[in-house]
């Protein structure tokens, strides 16, 4: 079977042929790089999925991590992986170059951190958590916490983590009850417990470092009394060692998939020693926090598609050798079996998963040029790529999650029996998947993020922008005149997602808070569809003007090969937005009656 994680002439048809990745370098902030650089990164992506993280995607499963002694103890090929991400410097790539990094392109480091979460998600978390507190701590932490932790972290001897979540509070942030109690040496003694945090503590580090939330005595109740903290497993003594921290391993939870990276329950301070230091302002650690929570809002995404993306690319190539039946029209049992890619109902399995993997992969990575253009713009075009990230980071994280699921389960569904077994990796791969719906909030709290913070904000002006992208895409696709029928199909959606948000807005407006809340997560699937399919419109524009430029016969068959699948998204896909929108449009708040009412 074959071991392509991701397609690469499509990465590079998303990011230098839609994208533009390179434009990015004409910015001082990224000026010592250029395509050829990228193509490196994205090389050495593909090598290190191949050679370190592969060969261990079984194992990793099949030996999940064990707790003995109060260690945690993973798979061996973890250390050497992440000494090998230290060493290359793609734990800091995004970094500046204040903090040892390389300034590369989010974008760009979006498509290698895929190709390793498709290769082994398990492994790639690691080094993904890593980049994802070291950020937060260049971005909020003192000078003198960022010279001790930075280096460490960057090089890969100490692991990363975020620790939010609590057994009694899960992800009502607001009830977390782990105290943070100020002494007179400049640290908080910290006390309390925390649940699910992945890579909590594990011996391929020499140390762990949580950046956790916690609330200072006297703090003020709710989400405006929480304070970010770094909270060692082994905190630095002023000779450089390490001594224990107090914090103990209570349990590691036993999962269905992503059984290679270890998730804990933390107990914090048993014996009243364990030390923590304020990141940033008292109060002020939830809006901190926020940060390394969107970003890895995102990453859920890319992992999601990169996971459906290998599934995919496995069940294609069982597909081309697997001889089985014959054309429905022919009736000789005695003529050759065909491979099962040439029956009608496979292409279709096949052409959705394309259809999920290829717009999902387009969406988040549309996301993290918007966070590559924070760094580079200013002004108006600046607050417009805010704007547009905020709106779309809760959808990038449910469509490619929930639809993750549906594709790889069809690329399963592709072997049959074989499918479900153990000798092919798919099995695998759909339990795998199934974390992200979960992680980083679930999907019901990405649809009342969307639907109650950035719908609203600011009067609708983002959900205006995002209507002005779809628009400005409908008419360039106008001016081919073979996609005049597939941009008629999206702007009829794009009109239902209008329709949908003025009705729901009629119903803010008249105080009904609940009923329009209600059938939040019906919106967020309605605009994940139509947001993918405003990247499959782009994708397919791309593609025609690529065409009528008469390319080589390579690039031709991949760009009609891009147009056949623009095609099934807007006939198979687009169409779920009817009965969406009919089901947004009435409501009649039947889930807003009393559960005794509803259940016995």
């Amino acid at each position: 079977m074959s071991e392509v994680f991701i397609d690469s002439r499509n990465v590079q048809f998303l990011l230098y042929e839609l994208l533009e990745v390179q434009q990015l370098t004409e910015h001082e902030h990224f000026a010592d790089h250029d395509r050829d650089t990228f193509d490196l990164v994205i090389d050495t992506a593909n090598k290190m999925a191949s050679e370190l993280l592969w060969p261990s995607f079984i194992e990793m499963d099949r030996d999940p991590p064990r707790l003995e002694d109060g260690q945690v103890r993973v798979h061996p090929h973890i250390k050497p992986f992440l000494r090998a991400c230290g060493e290359g410097g793609w734990i800091s790539a995004q970094a500046s170059y204040d903090h040892g990094g390389q300034q590369l392109p989010g974008t760009v480091m979006a498509v290698f951190r895929g190709i390793l979460a498709a290769a082994n998600l398990s492994a790639s978390i690691y080094p993904g958590l890593t980049a994802g507190a070291a950020h937060l701590l260049a971005s909020f932490a003192t000078t003198e916490l960022r010279e001790q932790y930075l280096p460490k972290m960057y090089s890969g001897a100490w692991q990363g983590t975020m620790a939010l979540t609590e057994p009694g509070a899960g992800s009502s942030l607001a009830d977390i009850t782990t105290s943070a109690t100020p002494t007179d040496s400049g640290h908080y003694q910290i006390k309390g417990q925390k649940i699910f945090i992945s890579a909590g503590q594990h011996d391929a580090v020499d140390n762990v470092v949580h950046l956790m939330l916690a609330r200072i005595e006297g703090a003020p109740a709710g989400v405006k009394g929480i304070s970010l903290f770094v909270v060692p497993n082994q905190r630095p003594s002023s000779d450089g060692s390490l001594e224990p921290n107090d914090i103990n391993v209570a349990s590691l939870f036993h999962k269905l998939g992503y059984r290679g990276a270890p998730i804990m329950q933390l107990n914090l301070g048993e014996q009243d020693n364990c030390r923590g230091w304020l990141v940033g302002e008292p109060n002020q650690g939830l809006r901190a926090m926020f940060q390394m929570m969107n970003e890895a809002r995102i990453e859920v995404g890319i992992a999601a598609t990169a996971s459906a993306s290998a599934a995919y690319h496995a069940a294609l190539s069982y597909a081309k050798e697997r001889k089985q039946g014959r054309k429905v029209t022919d009736r000789d049992p005695a003529s050759p079996q065909l491979a099962i890619i040439e029956h009608p109902d496979v292409k279709r399995m096949l052409l959705f998963q394309r259809a999920v993997v290829e717009g999902s992969l387009a969406l988040v990575l549309q996301c993290a040029r918007y966070a590559d253009g924070l760094e580079v713009l200013e002004g108006p075009e600046r607050d417009r790529c805010k704007a547009l990230l905020d709106l779309l980071t809760p959808v990038a994280k449910s469509y490619p999650a929930e639809m993750a699921i549906a594709a790889t389960s069809q690329a399963l569904q592709c072997l049959g029996g074989y499918g479900y077994c153990e000798d092919f990796p798919i099995e695998q791969y759909y339990r795998d998947v199934r974390i992200h719906t979960l992680h980083e909030g679930t999907t019901g709290i990405q649809a009342l993020d969307l639907l109650g913070r950035k719908v609203v904000r600011g009067g609708g002006h983002a959900v205006m922008m995002l209507m002005g992208e779809f628009d400005s895409a409908i008419a360039r696709a106008k001016e081919q005149p073979s996609l005049q029928p597939l941009a008629d199909r999206f702007e009829r959606a794009t009109e239902r997602v209008k329709s949908v948000l003025q009705h729901l807005s009629s119903l803010a407006l008249g105080g009904q808070i609940d009923l329009f809340l209600a059938d939040a997560t019906l919106l967020l699937e309605l605009v994940g569809i139509v947001a993918v399919g405003w990247q499959w419109l782009r994708q397919a524009t791309v593609a025609s003007e690529a065409l009528s430029k008469q390319p080589t016969e390579a690039d031709g068959s991949f760009y009609r090969r891009k147009l056949a699948t623009a095609q099934f998204f807007m006939a198979y896909e687009l169409p779920k937005t009817e009965g969406l929108a009919a089901r947004l449009l009435d409501s009649d708040g039947l889930t807003l009656k009393p559960a005794e009412e509803l259940f016995s």
